[in-house]
């Protein structure tokens, strides 16, 4: 799935976009937006499918991105379970929202369903961030329309994600990733992740090769976010929020 990403740095919001054709940008089909907040010593990602109504206690809340002090580990929190049965976290900061319900018979909260941690690049090595994400994906073979028919999935499992390396460039003298043709400004932002060989079960993913969510700058505030199953749209975008912000030990 191609989408790209709008950022607005005046109100710290964030806009998702699923592209219409093959351009970088387009019109696009509004899917997710996010908006930054500061929570104490926490920043904290609010996201919503209402791009007007990016505030605590929306209505249209689908989930959140919380993460510590220094901004290099994160936990992404969904609306509705993840699998049946699962239970809300029930932390301070994990308290409910009210949100729009896919499934009348399930109540809303906060589930944990991944995170995303960053290394600390003490040698301050050249290259992209070093990250890794553990994201708890549906098991089965259901399409994506059997998904949105019935959220409640049966059983889930953790798919775990890492930034693949990249590889040196003689000519141009520095580290790169081939984004073919998606990303075209170089930035420490952009990524692709993987799984690692031998991890991926039962998705057949893991040959460290098969990129499952790549993220790149193309303009000052203009992202490309592309994604394959089994990760979601929701998923990748929170995976991707986590990029922005400065990271000075990591980078």
């Amino acid at each position: 799935m191609h989408c790209f990403i709008r950022r607005n740095k005046k109100n710290s919001t964030f806009y998702l976009y699923l592209s219409l054709t093959q351009a970088l940008t387009d019109k696009g089909k509004f899917l997710l937006a996010a908006r930054r907040f500061r929570n104490g010593a926490h920043t904290e990602y609010i996201i919503s499918y209402d791009c007007d109504d990016l505030f605590p206690g929306s209505n249209s809340y689908v989930g959140k991105l919380r993460s510590d002090f220094l901004g290099t580990k994160f936990v992404v929190y969904d609306s509705q379970p993840p699998y049946d049965g699962a239970k809300p976290s029930r932390n301070q900061s994990s308290r409910r929202f009210a949100s729009k319900q896919i499934n009348p018979n399930v109540s809303g909260g906060n589930y944990e369903v991944g995170q995303v941690s960053y290394k600390f690049n003490f040698l301050k090595s050249r290259g992209p961030r070093r990250m890794q994400c553990s994201i708890q994906c549906p098991v089965g073979q259901n399409t994506a329309s059997d998904q949105l028919k019935d959220k409640q999935l049966s059983t889930s499992s953790s798919l775990v994600l890492r930034n693949k390396a990249p590889r040196w460039h003689e000519h141009l003298q520095c580290w790169c990733l081939n984004f073919h043709g998606r990303v075209t400004v170089a930035s420490v932002k952009n990524f692709q992740l993987v799984a690692p060989a031998g991890t991926s079960d039962p998705w057949g993913v893991g040959d460290e090769e098969t990129v499952i969510l790549q993220f790149g700058k193309i303009e000052d505030d203009a992202f490309t976010m592309d994604y394959r199953q089994p990760l979601s749209a929701f998923q990748a975008f929170a995976i991707c929020l986590t990029s922005f912000g400065t990271k000075l030990a990591c980078e």
